[in-house]
């Protein structure tokens, strides 16, 4: 397998733990307050590994270029954040799984990028596996189970929109701009633009909640410098159905963690993502 899909996969599944954290972070904490510290903890990181990196001060064009990423990266944390404290953990991943179609679709628009029959034929098996969890989901004991609050729906569509057009703005400037410069931006900017709603909601946070946020910054930095550089060495539309290996991460997740066995339809659900996976990583 290439080396960009080994390395975007590892950052997927550095994330997906990130998201685990954030979940049980949320029970007692704003999220304004959860998204800023984690974008605050990862700005401490960055700024230790630039200091002894050294890799210069940025250029203009790069500082202006990831400032706008880093209003994108602002939308899709909180609305993310703001999802999966309104919706099941599982149906916000699921609303979630989108963006692998946005980037595609943006890649194709915006940088020129083809469409080949690989792509579409990996989106259409990722795509297929979220239907075979989201029937099951409404079967059985879900068949009763009130709907989703629209506005959490809403929130999720909208961060997996900003999520896809970050990675596709992130693949513009890959190429361009030092990754640690890209990655420094990306945690230093958000921080301070959710430094003022954090403020107005702020609750001192117990050992425990800072423990977690610090857990939770130290693998946002791991997984986006990951991603980074990933997307520095292969096409937008190809990483994209890499995404979906999220749900696969949940999945061992919500076993090993939370006690939570996954039903026939779940796996195969994630049989189909993963086959969809295979199909994109593939050379031409």
């Amino acid at each position: 397998m290439p080396r960009p899909v080994l390395v975007c996969f590892a950052g997927i599944a550095l994330l997906s733990v990130m998201d685990a954290v954030i979940k049980e972070a949320l029970a007692t904490l704003p999220v304004f307050q959860v998204a800023f510290l984690r974008y605050a903890v990862g700005s401490c990181c960055m700024t230790a590994i630039v200091g002894v990196a050294r890799p210069g001060w940025p250029r203009p064009d790069t500082v202006r270029a990831n400032a706008v990423r880093a209003l994108l990266v602002v939308v899709t944390a909180t609305c993310f954040f703001y999802g999966i404290g309104v919706l099941p953990l599982a149906e916000a991943l699921l609303l979630s799984f989108m963006s692998p179609f946005f980037t595609a679709v943006l890649a194709a628009m915006l940088l020129g990028e083809k469409l080949g029959a690989r792509t579409f034929g990996a989106i259409a098996a990722g795509f297929a596996g979220v239907a075979v969890i989201v029937a099951g989901s409404h079967g059985g004991e879900g068949a009763g189970r009130a709907a989703a609050p629209i506005l959490g729906a809403m929130a999720v569509l909208l961060s997996a929109l900003t999520y896809s057009a970050s990675n596709v703005l992130l693949r513009a400037r890959a190429q361009r701009d030092p990754l640690l410069h890209i990655v420094l931006i990306q945690n230093v900017a958000p921080a301070l633009i959710l430094a003022v709603p954090a403020a107005l909601v702020w609750t001192a946070p117990s050992l425990r909640e800072g423990l977690l946020l610090l857990a939770i910054g130290t693998l946002g930095v791991a997984g986006h410098l990951c991603l980074a550089r990933a997307y520095a060495g292969a096409e937008a539309s190809r990483l994209a159905p890499l995404d979906y290996t999220a749900l696969i991460w949940a999945l061992g997740l919500g076993f090993f963690a939370f006690g939570e066995i996954p039903t026939p339809w779940a796996a195969a659900g994630a049989s189909l993502i993963f086959a969809g996976v295979l199909i994109g990583a593939r050379k031409a």
